[in-house]
């Protein structure tokens, strides 16, 4: 049993689909799941529609079309037959999702996020499974959300794994099997989604349930580089990372694996390459047992869009612990994720990640108890393995507004 993850930048385009067809043929595909994201940069443009419909926008009915142009634009490039039944499935898809529109009682904007965006890999999955059908690979397409089970933590699901086990066990793996990343169902079947990138987990979540014999992501790079190239000139192809390491890097904001895959495969010994699906002859990157890091060289780790903010109290009294728990509950309730912390005896300073736009509303609450300053739009450099050169690599960049060591990592906070 294998599992295959492919991400937007893989099914961009009639000819990225082709080019999985490609892949399929070169590696074989018996005993095979297939995990698929949401074409392109669908997943931004499905968030222009959140956005439009959330904020009773005028440009909700021109965002929907954009996102029909695009997949049909594909369709007529995929399929001779300019009536194949697939043009009834999507518009299908889309009443589905005008619906929902129509209906739809909550305000609640991460409820609302989820019961839309997900149509990004539903529509994905719909056209590659009958494209991959009429030219001859027979494939099923199964409804991710009739397997994984989670919590009703809109965003961020928590997987339900026994539910998700015993759902999962029951798939028949003889067929080549085609599904979504990203989702999930609550209790009440309602859709929930595992955390932007979180395709690379659905793969996880399969091929743990399934005792895989591996997991491959199949990107638009070498494998996993030691740098994101657009920030840096030189970087390296690490061949080998360890379990422990990749859940490491992951957890600094490596981009390339997502937090949460790791764990499920580590459990079970499962290997996880990641390789290019341009160059198929490449072995690409290999995260299993062995070794931390082949080749040992540092690795930079960029998170952006930042936000640093320095706490004290309003009396200029010492920061102790009880007013540190108070902080954590606060950026808690905010669903503020921290990247950062470092402390003094008068002031307490972390760096945050603002995904659910919920910082004015966390400020207007803190300011009330402490004194509070912040810069916004700043940069976390991240270096594992850090050595002198990669540190001055990194101070080049720009101003140095706080910086952190520990053994062997490296944080800047860079303005």
């Amino acid at each position: 049993m294998k599992v295959f993850k492919f991400g937007g930048a893989s099914v961009k385009d009639a000819e990225s689909i082709k080019n999985v067809v490609r892949v399929l043929e070169y590696e074989g595909f018996e005993n095979t799941l297939i995990v698929v994201s949401a074409m392109g940069k669908m997943t931004n443009a499905f968030e222009k529609i959140i956005d439009a419909y959330h904020n009773n926008s005028e440009d909700l009915a021109t965002n929907i079309n954009s996102v029909r142009d695009f997949h049909i634009t594909i369709i007529k490039n995929l399929f001779e037959n300019k009536k194949h039944p697939i043009l009834f499935e999507v518009e299908l898809l889309f009443g589905q999702l005008s619906g929902f529109l129509a209906i739809n009682k909550s305000t609640d904007y991460n409820y609302i996020y989820d019961q839309i965006v997900g149509y990004g890999e539903l529509l994905s999955t719909k056209i590659i499974s009958s494209y991959l059908n009429t030219i001859g690979i027979t494939t099923r397409w199964i409804d991710v959300r009739d397997f994984i089970k989670t919590d009703a933590t809109y965003r961020n699901a928590a997987v339900n794994w026994e539910q998700t086990k015993t759902n999962i066990q029951a798939l028949n793996t003889q067929n080549l099997n085609i599904t979504q990343g990203f989702l999930g169902a609550d209790s009440k079947g309602k859709t929930t989604t595992l955390g932007r990138e979180g395709s690379d987990y659905t793969a996880a979540i399969f091929a743990h349930c399934l005792g895989a014999e591996s997991v491959t992501i199949w990107k638009d790079v070498d494998g996993v580089l030691n740098a994101d190239p657009r920030y840096f000139k030189e970087t390296v192809l690490l061949e080998q990372i360890s379990y422990g390491e990749a859940i490491e890097m992951a957890f600094y904001g490596a981009s390339v694996i997502h937090p949460k895959t790791i764990k499920p495969l580590e459990n079970k010994k499962i290997p996880l390459y990641v390789r290019s699906f341009y160059n198929l002859k490449q072995k690409g990157s290999i995260v299993g047992g062995g070794q931390l890091i082949v080749p040992d060289v540092p690795c930079f780790i960029l998170k952006n869009k930042q936000i640093l903010v320095s706490i004290s109290a309003l009396d200029f009294s010492f920061m102790v612990e009880h007013n540190l728990s108070d902080i954590f509950k606060i950026l808690h309730n905010y669903q503020l994720k921290v990247n950062l912390i470092q402390n003094s005896a008068l002031s307490f300073s972390v760096c945050l990640e603002d995904k659910f736009n919920n910082f004015e509303a966390f400020l207007s609450e803190i300011t009330l108890k402490y004194n509070i300053t912040f810069v916004s739009n700043v940069a976390l450099f991240t270096i594992r393995h850090a050595n002198q050169k990669a540190i001055d690599l990194v101070e080049e960049k720009g101003k140095v507004l706080l910086k952190q060591a520990t053994k062997g990592t490296v944080q800047l906070i860079m303005q």
